[in-house]
């Protein structure tokens, strides 16, 4: 059951349309499909605002293709991750409107896209390396209902660039930042901000990186205020975060301080 779904329940039910028997037998079906292989969790979307999302990685694309169907049966919209060419082609021949998102790996099928929330969620990355985890991020942000600034390519071995984007970085409500090698790009963008910011370690540099565990140490040591940090190459998880972060600032933005003169961007964090 989707959030609109129980709202349109409510209102029926208040508008005597439906009986009270009706709210009963809606409330008590399983919110769990077992597939045998999957238990799909049906009322995520109730509890978190969005459904349950697909990670691609060791499933089969029957697999995908089958937790898929059961999302759109119960009028779900599809994020699926972690995905090979092999998974998109399975989703794609059944369904032709599911895009493909080569670069950040991920399908997406939204039969009927949310309307875009108040505010802008900044996605920067330090080099060309980190758009992979750099579009997951985006890509999980924009399905779930914002509007998504792409910053790419201004890492630290170049300050130049990073500070000609200056204006966009600090209208955006919440940030997220992806950096790969030794990891100092949100350390930089936290003393240039005011905003949160999601920082992202990436498995992108030479030996001594260690496989990405190099940046997310310097993440987690970092001097500037205002950081939180998820896991090695986890674009998934920073874009849910800033998605649930912008949601909280949408709330609390009055109608009236959406002027045309003003844009939402740049309203503050919290009334």
């Amino acid at each position: 059951m989707t959030p609109q779904e129980a709202i349109e329940l409510l209102e029926a039910f208040r508008a005597n349309r439906i009986s009270r028997d009706d709210i009963l037998r809606a409330l008590q079906t399983p919110p769990v499909a077992d597939l045998g292989f999957a238990r799909v969790d049906l009322h995520r979307s109730l509890r978190q605002g969005f459904p349950e999302v697909i990670f691609g990685l060791g499933k089969t694309p029957d697999q995908v293709l089958s937790i898929a169907e059961t999302l759109l049966q119960h009028n779900e919209r599809v994020l699926a991750t972690r995905l090979s060419p092999d998974h998109a082609r399975k989703l794609q021949n059944r369904w032709p409107h599911a895009v493909w998102h080569e670069t950040a790996r991920c399908v997406t099928i939204d039969p009927k896209p949310l309307p875009k929330r108040p505010g802008i969620i900044a996605v920067v990355s330090a080099g060309t390396s980190d758009l992979p985890v750099a579009e997951e991020a985006a890509i999980t942000a924009e399905i779930m209902g914002n509007s998504v600034l792409r910053i790419h390519d201004v890492g630290v071995a170049g300050l130049h660039r990073l500070f000609s984007k200056l204006p966009d970085l600090q209208r955006a409500n919440v940030l997220v930042v992806v950096a790969g090698m030794e990891g100092a790009l949100p350390s930089v963008v936290g003393g240039l901000v005011r905003r949160p910011i999601i920082a992202v370690p990436t498995s992108v540099g030479y030996g001594a990186h260690f496989g990405g565990l190099a940046a997310l140490l310097a993440m987690l040591n970092s001097c500037a205020s205002g950081i939180t940090v998820v896991n090695i190459d986890n674009g998934f998880g920073a874009g849910f975060a800033a998605s649930q972060i912008n949601a909280l600032v949408a709330e609390h933005i009055r109608p009236d301080d959406l002027s045309p003169s003003t844009p939402p961007a740049s309203q503050p964090l919290a009334r």
